[in-house]
Parts: C-alpha cells; sequence; structure tokens
C-alpha cells in the first residue's frame, strides 16, 4: 500500500467521529493516535526483553533508562506491559490502561503526547464511548518498520496534515513543503561536496529553523544515506505548530537522532539553538506573514545588540517576516574559518525587491551582496505548494563559494520545469519530476551561462526543449518552423544588482521666472531647492554618478544640481527583468490578412443564414 491510499485508510477513522466530533477536530485524534500507533509497532519486536530488563534492573536499584534504550534498539522506550492489542482485552477501562501506558514511555515520548494535548483526547472519546472503536481501528493498522519505511511514514504524516489542514479550513503549507522542491533543495546544497561527503565516517550538522513535520531534514539524511551509507546527518530544528513539532519529534526519535535538538517554540523570538552554528541549512519559512507578535523581541535584539545579534543589518516591514528568518539563518552559519556553511531558503518575490534604497529590505539584501554571501537565486514553477500559486524562488547562500563563484551571483529561471499533476493538491497543480531536478541541479553545478532552446514546427506546436550552453551552436529549426532561444541561467557581478539613489533639486524662482537666492544662514547667495521640483534617479552602482548626471538629467534640466547629503545606496534583484525575452509584435501585414480572412468567413455565414 503506498501512503497517499495507507493515509487514506488511516484518515478512514473519522468515519467514527463523525457526530461527536467537527470535521475540524479529527486530526486532533487521527494523529497521535498514528503516532502512537507507529511507536507501538517499532518496540512491539524488543517489548519483552525491555520488560525483564526493567524488572531486572530495578530490583538491582539501578537506573533502568540507560538500559532499556540499548534493549529497546532505539533511542526510546515503554516500561507498561500493555500495547495496543492488550489494551483491548479490557473494555471497561480502556482509559485508565491508555493513560497508563502513555505514562510507561520514556520522557521525551510523554512530551510528544502532551504536546497533542493527547490526554484531552482520550478523555473525550471515553465519554462519548468511542475511545474502544478507535484503538480497536489503529491496532489493526500496520505502521511496523518493516511494512511502512520511515521515508513513507513521514509522507503519511504529511498527507494526514493535510487532510486535517483541508478540514479545519487552514493552509497546509504552513506545515510542510512539496518533496520534490526539498530534494531540488537538498542536491543544490550537496552538489558541490559531493566529494567531501563521500569519505567514510564524515559526520555533518543541518537545521532547519521552521522545521515542521522535519520533511526537509528527513530528505536530506536519506539524500546522504545514499550517497555515503557511512555518513551521519545531526539533525537540528525548531517549530512553533504544536501537532507539527510532535510528529518531527516522533519521526527524529524513531530514526535515532538526539530529540533534544527539536526545539518547540517561536524561532525569532525565543531562538532554541542560541550560539549554536551548523554546515548546512533548509527552511522553507512562512510567505507574507507579519511578525507584529514577535516585534518587541526582535526590535529589541536590534536596536541592542546590532551585529552580535541575528538582525544586525536591518528589519523588513512588519507585514512580512521571511528576511526575518533568512538573517537567522545568517547567524547560524558555520564561520569560513571552521569549513563554512551553505544552505538553501524558499522565499516569494517580495525579498528580491521590495523597499527602496536604505531600507531594511534593501539593506538586508546590502549586507548579503556586499558579503558575497548569495551563491544562486533559483525561480520555482508557480502553483508548486499547497496553500499559494505565487512564484516563489530557492536562495542558495554560502560562505564558502568556490572560486570560480566568487564575486557573482547566478540566477537560474526553473520556472518552465515542471509536469501537471494527476489530482491538484490544493494550490498545487505542478510539480517537478526527476528530470527536471536533475537539470536545475546540473545548471547550478556547472554555473555557467545557458539558454533554453525551443523547437516549434509550422503550427507553432513544441517539438522538444533542450539546453544550449554558452557556446553551444543552437539546434536546427524544421521546415516551416523556427527555434526560440531565450535565457536559462546566467551570472552577475554581485555589483550589478547595486545602485545609488540620488536626489535631484532644482531652484526656487519667483513669479517673473527669476532664481531666488536665500538671504541668510550657511546657504547665502545660494539657490534654495524647490521642493515640488524635487526628484530622485538610480543610477547604477557601476556607473560614474557625475556622468550619468550630466547625460541623463541635465539635457531635460539644465539648472539642476544632486543634493549629494541625500545619496542613498540600495540593492534589488529585478529577477524578471533578467530573463525578459523582447518578441516583436506580427506585421501589420499579417494581421490585417488574418482579420481579412476572418470577417469574410462571418459575412459568409451570415449570408448563408439570410438565405
Amino acid at each position: 500500500m503506498n501512503q497517499t491510499a495507507l493515509s487514506a485508510f488511516i484518515w478512514s477513522v473519522a468515519d467514527l467521529l463523525r457526530g461527536d466530533y467537527k470535521p475540524s477536530d479529527y486530526g486532533s485524534v487521527i494523529l497521535p493516535f498514528t503516532v502512537l500507533r507507529r511507536l507501538d509497532c517499532v518496540l512491539e519486536e524488543t517489548k519483552t526483553d525491555v520488560l525483564a530488563e526493567y524488572q531486572l534492573r530495578s530490583k538491582a536499584g539501578l537506573n533502568p533508562e540507560p538500559f532499556l534504550r540499548r534493549k529497546a534498539g532505539v533511542s526510546f522506550y515503554n516500561t507498561s506491559p500493555m500495547d495496543l492489542q492488550k489494551l483491548l482485552g479490557d473494555p471497561d477501562n480502556i482509559a485508565a490502561n491508555l493513560t497508563s501506558y502513555l505514562q510507561g514511555f520514556s520522557p521525551e515520548v510523554r512530551d510528544i503526547f502532551e504536546k497533542f494535548e493527547f490526554h484531552n483526547q482520550i478523555d473525550k472519546l471515553a465519554r462519548a464511548k468511542l475511545l474502544f472503536l478507535v484503538t480497536e481501528k489503529f491496532a489493526g493498522f500496520d505502521l511496523h518498520p518493516n511494512a511502512v519505511t520511515n521515508s513513507q511514514m513521514g509522507l503519511v504524516f504529511e498527507e494526514l496534515i493535510r487532510k486535517f489542514a483541508e478540514a479545519a479550513n487552514e493552509t497546509a503549507g504552513d506545515h510542510f513543503t512539496p518533496r520534490e522542491v526539498i530534494r531540488l533543495m537538498v542536491n543544490l546544497l550537496f552538489v558541490e561536496d559531493d566529494d567531501v561527503l563521500s569519505k567514510p565516517g564524515v559526520v555533518r550538522t543541518i537545521y532547519d529553523p521552521t522545521a515542521g513535520t522535519g520533511g526537509m531534514l528527513s530528505v536530506a539524511e536519506e539524500h546522504l544515506a545514499e550517497l555515503n551509507p557511512g555518513a551521519r546527518l545531526t539533525m537540528s530544528g525548531q517549530e512553533l505548530n504544536p501537532e507539527s513539532y510532535a510528529i518531527c519529534k516522533a519521526d527524529m526519535l524513531i530514526k535515532g537522532q538526539d530529540v533534544s535538538n527539536i526545539a518547540f517554540g517561536n524561532t525569532l523570538s525565543n531562538d532554541g539553538h542560541h550560539g549554536q552554528t551548523f554546515d548546512y541549512m533548509l527552511a522553507n519559512p512562512p510567505f507574507g506573514v507579519e511578525w507584529k507578535k514577535v516585534e518587541k523581541e526582535v526590535r529589541k535584539e536590534h536596536e541592542q545588540q546590532g551585529f552580535n545579534g541575528r538582525f544586525g543589518p536591518g528589519l523588513p516591514r512588519v507585514s512580512d517576516g521571511s528576511l526575518l528568518f533568512l538573517m537567522h539563518m545568517l547567524s547560524k552559519m558555520r564561520p569560513a574559518t571552521e569549513g563554512g556553511c551553505r544552505f538553501g531558503i524558499v522565499l516569494n518575490g517580495s525579498p528580491l525587491f521590495t523597499g527602496g534604497a536604505g531600507s531594511g529590505e534593501s539593506e538586508i539584501r546590502r549586507y548579503m551582496l556586499e558579503n558575497d554571501l548569495v551563491e544562486a537565486i533559483i525561480a520555482l514553477p508557480t502553483d508548486m505548494f499547497y496553500n499559494t500559486g505565487i512564484a516563489t524562488y530557492v536562495w542558495i547562500v554560502s560562505n564558502r563559494k568556490p572560486a570560480s563563484r566568487k564575486g557573482q551571483v547566478q540566477l537560474i529561471d526553473g520556472s518552465s520545469f515542471w509536469q501537471k499533476m494527476r489530482k491538484s493538491l490544493g494550490s498545487k497543480r505542478k510539480e517537478m519530476g526527476e528530470q527536471h531536478i536533475r537539470q536545475i541541479t546540473q545548471l547550478f553545478g556547472r554555473a555557467e551561462e545557458a539558454k533554453v532552446a525551443t523547437v516549434l514546427d509550422a503550427d507553432g506546436k513544441e517539438l522538444a526543449r533542450e539546453v544550449v550552453w554558452d557556446g553551444e551552436q543552437a539546434p536546427n529549426a524544421p521546415e516551416g518552423g523556427k527555434v526560440k532561444l531565450a535565457p536559462l541561467s546566467r551570472l552577475f557581478p554581485n555589483s550589478a544588482f547595486g545602485y545609488r539613489t540620488i536626489t535631484v533639486e532644482r531652484p526656487q524662482r519667483d513669479e517673473n521666472g527669476n532664481v531666488v537666492l536665500s538671504q541668510r544662514g550657511k546657504a547665502k547667495g545660494k539657490p534654495p531647492p524647490d521642493s515640488a521640483l524635487r526628484d530622485t534617479e538610480n543610477v547604477p552602482l557601476d556607473e560614474d554618478v557625475n556622468a550619468y548626471f550630466r547625460r541623463e538629467v541635465l539635457p531635460h534640466a539644465e539648472d539642476a544640481w544632486i543634493d549629494e547629503s541625500k545619496t542613498k545606496v540600495g540593492y534589488e534583484i529585478p529577477f524578471s527583468r533578467q530573463f525578459y525575452v523582447f518578441e516583436p509584435p506580427r506585421p501589420l501585414e499579417e494581421i490585417d490578412a488574418d482579420l481579412k480572412q476572418v470577417t469574410d468567413r462571418i459575412k459568409a455565414m451570415i449570408e448563408e443564414l439570410a438565405a
């Protein structure tokens, strides 16, 4: 059974809950019970040995915990003689026995069920006389690792959360990222480090400040295991949503990770990994979500700690906090002297260009580009995420760029690398296939200029599409057809995205048109500026300001001057502009001929009707 069918099978428990529970509350029962059954199945084979060890060590007056973990073969255990099957043997006391069973788990597992507020659900199900029926249903699901792998289980959890979010009319995208997007990001993180990561016994750390159910961390671990079975990835993360946190922690437990590395709470106001740095990071922070709730703490850190804190470069507007997560991740980068760090973050289009020179957003971009931290930005197709159809971008940020990339930013337009899904999931209508992920990874890995050649037949139908690298010949057009070329991968110096905003002043004039001069102060004898005629110009950073002023301003306003005290440096990345291809309109003769053909056809049809 695949994970979609299994999650639908598990969700069928909702049939039992209908009437006693609102649809928006189904997940409060189904999610913790799924986690419980998974843990139940994982501990099944060692249950007898663990109970015997518990008796032995307790009688000897020893702390049994380390012995029990060793016997269980995983980093958690349960000392209760109960399991879900045995609970069914005493229907009258199932609530008390289930509570006792939960208390028998090790502390980190009990914390998972506390975050689910599972005890409240046990009481509610017992009062509705549903607890035995629901327990019986879950006891019948085979969630043993031999039947359902960790990877599949992660997908089952994500599918259940999506169903829960739909029933509750919430945004499922707050909780997880499509797996193909994660695979692409992981590929981009690891592609330049394949040689290092393939060495035996290598250990690396990875961190996700918006961990959700742990999907990004899990895919990174799977990828590294494929590359090098002897490598180990130590995973850390933080999550705000209690249900997602509980699932992430359960997933990490089963995989043998140290779950103390998974923190609960708001990453921006309460950093759960203060002072720590990492080799790799991945994140998909919420798009366009305001940070008013944590504004007091964030502003305090910015003003009091500056660059010694996380938000030194500047603060974005309160309506969108995604750049705060970006700066948080910058503060978590392992220093270049200790091996450095590379991270990937998914952002919407706003952080590329929102905010003029001197604004918080511009200052953050300025800090990143002037410190040569941005390796690449990749445009993803629209309609890729479950809760939004907007354009999204993956930023790859690194403080250990290879020599060939230093001083440059690579922009990749991956918006055409998709295939249509057989069935839409929320706003998600498109997905990336393996070949799309491979092509974008290659574009990034080669770090060269490239174009995409679209071959069209005489009717304008697409026949083929292929990547043409810089210096290569484009494919030949078929008879009557044509080949359209569009940029796909472009390289720019960091300074290409910088500009100076200059303030252009014009003098005040009296009613006769004569220039007015100041009569007092430092400006005595000089013309005061007329605020009504004041204007600004953005001058590319690589261009001389005075040369630009003489060429673009003075021919139109001979009396203008630059107020240099108001000049500001800004940075923006106008991504779409770099990939725009001008297509000249069709000749008027062709348009006229088409119109005449259509009107003649309509005229003939009218004449037929009249006859």
